[in-house]
């Protein structure tokens, strides 16, 4: 206000003369006050400043990109910019980040060689995957204790749902769902062929096999799923085999490391996933004393690098719309089958299970200590460790719907999302 204060009064002057004098005399300190500035800052140039400039000049003999993870290398307090949230990155097509358009690069699916297999064997699906599995089905895990979110059924499928928050990572699902005129065979082949998947799951946009074992039946799978529009697509890539006792199968699945797909920036790898499922025949509902209909017991986690209190939001909100595509696809797959049409490479694939007794299946329960509860019913009192106030869900809200780039619909959606949830919670 002072500087303005001079200035009206100097333009107030009449005198040309007398105007160019005193405005030279006003700019005169703020040049010196400017000069003072650069000299000492010059002096006591901080390290990264160096480090920025070099940077700076280097990308551009390089014709690279400066991106935000060279700033934060060469300055460390903006370290804090490699954490920021993932769709801050990968969320807007029109938000002036540049990132790699999407393309999978094309591998060569290669037949196990035992030399390969033995080698990377830590990283894909081995017996103690199996005992893990069991210890989930047998609910003797050991973990937190299962809260019910749903409870649905048709005509000819029954759904129950629960959740489970463990002190580190990811909220972790477990599902019960049981298909009627299904045979245990069947269903383990309907999730298995990717090719047939692509045709009643829509999220599925590319899905293509890296490597497979016609012994054991391991494969090394890459997929590409397609997330909502604020949020870039996820890469998979993901180890799988199959274990069978007579008619029941466990089949394990879960996010492996390979050094043949390099990552890109979109989409965006997955590194922690978990989805495995146990696959029985059961008692139709029908009271007829016949095994006709099929179990399914999955158990499924995964971090998405996005906050979890709104990917629990998400799940809630579109876990029954998603369920209900499952019946019409396993229905078809069953007419598909009926066409007596060639079996896909995948469905072929899961037909190579590794066999184990009855015996071991026992000696694995056996081992087990622990256990874990089921609680009946998702009720309004929660444990205190897992409540969440009202203002750090909108709070959350706002500081996602700021760092993205979509306008004012993704916004608007974030914060009524956000406003159902704190409400949903506080009721």
């Amino acid at each position: 206000m002072a500087l303005g204060s001079v200035l009206l009064e100097i333009l107030q002057r009449p005198t040309t003369g007398k105007l160019l004098s005193e405005l030279l005399i006003s700019v005169i300190p703020l040049w010196v006050a400017v000069a003072i500035g650069v000299l000492v800052g010059w002096v006591w140039k901080p390290k990264w400043a160096s480090n920025l400039s070099k940077g700076i000049l280097l990308d551009a003999k390089q014709g690279g990109e400066f991106s935000a993870t060279t700033l934060g290398t060469m300055i460390p307090s903006l370290n804090i910019l490699k954490f920021l949230p993932s769709c801050v990155f990968w969320a807007a097509d029109d938000g002036g980040i540049q990132t790699d358009s999407f393309s999978v690069p094309r591998t060569l699916n290669s037949k196990c060689s035992s030399s390969k297999m033995e080698k990377e064997k830590s990283n894909l699906v081995m017996e103690d995957d199996l005992e893990h599995l069991c210890k989930l089905v047998e609910v003797k895990d050991g973990g937190p204790a299962w809260i019910q979110m749903m409870d649905r059924s048709t005509p000819t499928m029954n759904y129950q749902a629960w959740r489970r928050d463990p002190e580190t990572g990811p909220p972790q699902y477990r599902s019960r769902t049981v298909f009627e005129d299904a045979t245990p065979e069947m269903v383990r082949d309907f999730f298995w062929d990717d090719e047939f998947r692509a045709k009643w799951d829509d999220m599925l946009v590319h899905a293509e096999t890296l490597e497979e074992c016609p012994t054991r039946g391991t494969m090394v799978v890459q997929w590409v799923r397609k997330f909502p529009f604020f949020c870039s697509d996820r890469e998979y890539i993901i180890g799988r085999r199959i274990w069978e006792s007579g008619r029941l199968y466990y089949c394990v699945t879960k996010g492996v490391p390979c050094s043949s797909v390099p990552r890109r920036n979109k989409p965006r790898r997955v590194d922690l996933y978990y989805s495995s499922w146990c696959i029985r025949p059961v008692e139709s509902k029908r009271g007829n004393g016949e095994l006709t209909a099929c179990e399914v017991t999955l158990f499924h986690h995964e971090d998405m690098g996005i906050p979890w209190e709104i990917a629990k939001l998400g799940v809630r909100q579109g876990m029954w719309g998603a369920v209900k595509k499952l019946e019409p696809g396993l229905r078809a797959y069953q007419k598909h089958r009926a066409s007596a049409a060639p079996l896909s490479q995948s469905a072929l694939m899961a037909q190579i299970n590794t066999k184990v007794s009855a015996d071991y299946l026992r000696s694995l329960e056996t081992s087990i200590s622990d256990s874990s509860e089921i609680e009946i019913q998702e009720t309004s009192e929660k444990p205190v460790g897992h409540n969440v106030p009202k203002f750090l869900v909108i709070g959350g809200a706002v500081a996602l719907a700021c760092t993205l780039e979509r306008g004012l619909l993704t916004k608007a959606l974030i914060f009524g999302l956000a406003r159902k949830f704190a409400i949903g919670r506080r009721s």
